[in-house]
């Protein structure tokens, strides 16, 4: 069977003409990518991240701070939940640098050895950094992180009886070799007259971390002392993150250890080691300092002190909540315009990696982003106007206006360990240009008024005309005129009579056709109205 193409060709070539002239009216603008996300105006526990694509991505912050907690019953009922007013000590290893570490709180002081070096955001558990500690094995001499108290506000000034207090960390270790020196708390303590070592200590063995608090916590008047050792049940698992937790509740003696924010050992810091018996509180020794990583090979993220005993915390790296991103207003090149698709690229940030173009933004492990539009004429008002969903590459419709926002809801994924993340976006809209101008615009004077006409303007979706007035050239804004003040809007028309003008005067004219865009200025033309004429 012959096969005449001839038809075949002369539709193809009119598909491509066709598209061609439809893409002409396109234009686009975008956001993100190479031009970094300035435009994201709003960053609710949304940060901006390096080094995961070639430019700048938004994603979920993992440095939470002191969010994550909860005040939840526990063995005592008396968990707080966390503040910042709460947070004494906080070192989150996010400086680009070890020397630019320091404690957030402002209550410590912080002295940097020069062998700790910094891991990026892809090995840090929060943020964008953590501290490396480089010695190969418990025998290796690795300079620790010393932490000194700077202030009479810090939880260990000399001499304070604390109360409530949480301390907590992550920690990836290399090895976990027994003998690695993890965390320690060291001063010096004068009992019945000797002069004896107080210490908090936090150490490895048999890949499991063990505690010990000796001279720490005393009686009332400080006549006897108790020392605390225990060991965790969960083995620390190399190259990998835990998260470590003691918290000290003053009211019943409770010492408590948390692994991954399940519970391990509970204690009681009290004169029979059981509940409902005298409780002995730290009262803090002197010229006491911390030892972070004294002899220890990996990772550590997160330190922090808080004065509570603090609910359970979130081990997750990502707040379930999720977090909220919304552009600046963006404006579609002065003009009004129609959205046709917002194009998006980007995926998500975890163990796995993942990239996409456009399409729906949820990932296998339910991390996901849901995108939003708003369109107004106003910048100042787009709270006025509902935000509308949309899904990424797909067409938009009834999206019109000059300005356009664009908003992102990010979630993580179902444990908290990944997060999607957005490289860039692009609005593509179409343009509802202004109407050229009208034509051979000619003004004729008579007594006390002028005629105006013109040809109406080539632009098929002209709406209407602007007649412009004014005694002085270059001016547009003139008053006076029976019809009222400039402009005078005479719709569709192509001639106007302008009554009550001052005879003997000379008067400027220019006229503008508009849609729902004010076009171009006419040529100029003018006109004296004279008595007799």
């Amino acid at each position: 069977m012959r096969i005449n193409i001839f038809p075949i060709c002369v539709l193809y070539i009119f598909l491509i003409i066709s598209g061609s002239l439809f893409a002409i009216d396109e234009k686009s603008i975008s956001l993100g990518g190479e031009l970094t996300w300035i435009s994201a105006e709003i960053k609710n526990g949304i940060t901006e991240a390096k080094n995961v694509r070639p430019y700048s991505v938004l994603l979920l912050s993992s440095a939470q701070g002191t969010a994550g907690y909860s005040a939840l019953f526990g063995v005592t009922g008396n968990f707080a939940a966390v503040n910042e007013s709460a947070l004494d000590l906080y070192i989150s290893f996010n400086e680009s640098s070890a020397e630019y570490y320091r404690d957030n709180s402002g209550r410590y002081i912080l002295t940097i050895p020069s062998d700790v070096e910094t891991a990026d955001r892809h090995s840090a558990r929060a943020g964008s950094g953590a501290v490396v500690f480089g010695c190969s094995g418990a025998e290796a001499n690795n300079g620790p992180i010393i932490i000194k108290p700077s202030n009479r506000d810090a939880l260990f000034t000399p001499g304070n009886r604390l109360r409530d207090f949480t301390i907590e960390f992550w920690l990836n270790p290399f090895n976990m070799e027994n003998g690695e020196q993890i965390f320690s708390w060291n001063a010096a303590k004068t009992i019945n007259g000797n002069r004896t070592m107080q210490r908090i200590s936090c150490s490895a063995s048999k890949n499991k971390m063990q505690w010990s608090f000796v001279n720490f916590f005393t009686s009332t008047d400080e006549s006897a002392q108790i020392n605390i050792e225990f060991a965790g049940i969960t083995p620390i698992v190399p190259k990998t993150w835990s998260h470590h937790l003691i918290r000290f509740d003053a009211s019943t003696g409770l010492v408590e250890y948390l692994v991954n924010g399940v519970s391990e050992v509970i204690v009681y810091a009290t004169k029979n080691a059981r509940e409902n018996s005298e409780v002995y509180t730290p009262v803090i020794g002197g010229s006491g300092n911390f030892l972070l990583g004294e002899k220890f090979s990996g990772l550590m993220d997160e330190v922090k002190i808080h004065s509570v005993c603090a609910g359970k915390s979130s081990v997750e790296k990502f707040s379930a909540g999720g977090g909220r991103m919304e552009t600046k207003p963006v404006d579609l090149g002065g003009y009004k315009g129609s959205v046709i698709k917002i194009d998006a690229a980007g995926g998500r940030f975890g163990s796995v990696n993942e990239f996409r173009d456009n399409g729906r933004f949820r990932f296998s492990d339910d991390s996901e982003i849901n995108f939003f539009i708003r369109a107004g004429d106003n910048p100042y008002q787009m709270n006025n106007n509902k935000w509308v969903s949309f899904t990424p590459g797909s067409q938009i419709s009834g999206v019109n206006g000059r300005y356009v926002q664009i908003a992102a809801d990010f979630y993580p994924s179902a444990d908290g360990e990944t997060s999607p993340y957005l490289e860039k976006l692009k609005i593509v809209y179409s343009p509802q240009e202004p109407p050229l101008p009208p034509r051979n615009l000619i003004a004729v004077a008579s007594d006390g008024a002028v005629t105006l006409k013109w040809k109406h303007s080539p632009s098929p979706d002209t709406q209407g005309y602007l007649v412009y007035y004014s005694q002085v050239r270059g001016e547009l804004f003139g008053n006076g005129a029976a019809l009222g003040k400039s402009p005078i809007d005479v719709g569709m028309a192509n001639n106007v009579l302008i009554e009550g003008l001052k005879n003997g005067n000379l008067y400027y004219f220019r006229v503008a056709s508009y849609n729902d865009n004010a076009g171009e200025f006419s040529s100029e033309a003018t006109a004296r109205p004279l008595a007799g004429l």
